[in-house]
Parts: C-alpha cells; sequence; structure tokens
C-alpha cells in the first residue's frame, strides 16, 4: 500500500472516531455551538499528528503519543507556533474527551489520555476596571443620538450591568427582556437559563434603543426576534460587539486589553466590593460551582492588601 492510501485510512479511521464524539456532544449533551467549533480545531490538529506518525487507528493511540503530541504544541513546528500553557490545556481537554469518549462506548480497550496532565497555567488573576473607567466607556459609547449609538451604549450597559458573556449578550430576543419588570433571560453554556436584574441604567439605556433606534435596523431585514440589530437588520454578531467595545475602549482613552469578559469580571468584582454575597455572585454569572466564582475575592483580597501596605503605620 503507498502511503498516501496508508494515511488517507489512518486520517479515515481517526475522522471517524472524532465526528462520532463531536455528534454525540451536540445531539446528546447539547454542547454550544462554539465549543463545538473549538473542538473540532483542536482534533484536526491531532489527527494531523496522527497521520503524520503512521498510526492505524484511535485504537492504536498510546499514551506516549499524547504526551509527545502535547510536546509538540508547546514546541511549535514549521506550521505551527508554539502555544502557551492554557492553549496547549484547551487542546488536550478535546482530545481527553474525545479518548474518554471512545473507551466508554467500549471502542477502545483505555483510554491513553488518562495520565497525562496538561501543562501548568501561570496563575493570573481576572482583569477588571475600575467604576470611573466603565462610566467613561459607557459614555463614550454615546457619540450622538443616532440608531447606533444608541444600540452600542445599550449593549456596554447590558455586558456589565448583567455580567453576561458576549454570546449571551448577542443572544438575546426581544422576549427574553422585560423592561418594566427590570429582569433579562439569559441563556448561558449548555442551554443553562437564568433570570439577572437590570439596573436603572441598563433599563433607560435599552429602553433608548429598543423605542427610538432598533426599528431602523429591523427596517432592513427579515424580522428577527433579535434585540441588537446590525446595519442589514441581522442579529448583531460577537465580532462586531467586540468591534463596538473596542471603538468605545479607543474614544474613552483605555487600555487595548479591555475585553467583553473584561466588563463581566469587573461586574462580579465590583458586586463583590460593594459586600454581595459569593453565592449570589455566583447565581448571577451562571457559573456551576462555587469554586470558580471564588476567583474575584482574590481580586478584591489583593486591592485590600495594597491599600493596607499604603495607608497602615506598620504594614511594612
Amino acid at each position: 500500500m503507498t502511503p498516501r492510501l496508508a494515511d488517507a485510512r489512518v486520517a479515515n479511521g481517526v475522522e471517524r472516531a472524532v465526528r462520532s464524539w463531536l455528534t454525540h456532544l451536540d445531539v446528546e449533551r447539547g454542547v454550544s455551538a462554539n465549543t463545538l467549533k473549538a473542538y473540532r480545531r483542536d482534533l484536526r490538529r491531532w489527527t494531523a499528528y496522527l497521520v503524520s506518525i503512521g498510526v492505524d487507528d484511535p485504537a492504536s493511540v498510546s499514551e506516549r503519543h499524547v504526551s509527545e503530541f502535547l510536546a509538540r504544541l508547546r514546541e511549535g513546528d514549521d506550521a505551527h507556533p508554539p502555544l502557551a500553557a492554557t492553549s496547549a490545556a484547551r487542546t488536550l481537554v478535546a482530545v481527553r474527551g474525545l479518548h474518554r469518549f471512545l473507551a466508554v462506548e467500549g471502542e477502545v480497550d483505555a483510554d491513553p489520555t488518562a495520565a497525562v496532565s496538561p501543562p501548568p497555567a501561570p496563575s493570573r488573576l481576572p482583569k477588571a476596571i475600575s467604576l470611573d473607567e466603565v462610566e467613561r466607556l459607557l459614555e463614550a459609547a454615546s457619540v450622538g443620538d443616532t440608531p447606533a449609538s444608541l444600540r452600542d451604549r445599550a449593549l456596554l450597559e447590558v455586558l456589565y450591568g448583567t455580567g453576561a458573556r458576549i454570546s449571551e449578550a448577542v443572544g438575546l430576543d426581544v422576549d427574553d427582556v422585560d423592561v418594566e419588570a427590570g429582569v433579562v433571560r439569559l441563556e448561558g453554556k449548555g442551554g443553562k437559563q437564568r433570570l439577572v436584574p437590570l439596573g436603572s441604567y441598563a433599563r433607560e439605556a435599552l429602553t433608548a434603543y429598543l423605542v427610538r433606534g432598533r426599528s431602523t435596523f429591523s427596517a432592513k431585514g427579515r424580522g428577527t426576534p433579535a434585540i441588537f440589530l446590525n446595519q442589514r437588520g441581522a442579529r448583531l454578531s460577537r465580532q462586531s460587539a467586540w468591534a463596538v467595545l473596542r471603538a468605545a475602549a479607543e474614544r474613552a482613552q483605555l487600555p487595548g486589553h479591555l475585553s467583553p469578559h473584561t466588563l463581566r469580571h469587573s461586574f462580579a468584582t465590583h458586586l463583590l466590593e460593594g459586600g454581595a454575597d459569593v453565592r449570589v455572585v455566583q447565581e448571577l454569572l451562571g457559573h456551576a460551582s462555587v469554586t470558580t466564582t471564588q476567583v474575584y475575592t482574590l481580586v478584591t483580597v489583593q486591592q485590600l492588601r495594597e491599600v493596607y501596605a499604603q495607608s497602615h503605620p506598620r504594614a511594612r
């Protein structure tokens, strides 16, 4: 058999396993489209690696193959730059999920990834901006009184006022928001829904947009129920929402690293600094575990340490 035919056989075997797992995640587990896209991208690289070393099928994958693949991710090659520890760990999650699934289904005798540990990630606390910076950002989103500026202000007010992920915000439909009651229904990871209060600033911004701005966009579209619309009347994409934030941050002269997730971090941090219970913040953020939310308490403790070090006469 020629090398080309052998490679095709390997690729087909691995790809069948990948397709089976992704279908399982999509149909039976209800994993989000963005997560599936990320897994598919990571497993494409894993598949190419297996083909390059001549592994016949998933049943032939060993722990050594997984470890060497992880090392290659960190080192990079002619076609790929080296991956940071967090990115390599994310890719390993996809590979591990695939082979654990195959083991559970009885397609392979054992999971070759079970004993492979991801590279340790650097300890980084979430970045938050100050309340003053938040206010500057929100003011910078309101340039003039155009439909676009009304939409942009409402979008950023919702992101900061509810702690929504960017995908949750652009995924909102008109029926998901009760402005009078001051509540919004967000759909998070795995299709889990939660109700989050809307503050007065977010309610005012949304009302202004819905009354005076949205109709201008919707008149150009096909009747989508989405709240946030683009110039063609279709649902605003995540990329366009990012562009809205970047433009406002630039006008407000805020750091270039600002992201929609920065507003989510700021939402959580400011709530905790204001005395909110960590379990309440957990519910508002849609975290499955309070452990995930507790990282924000480290941010506030660090701030307390800095204030103490600067203010107390016997701190040093």
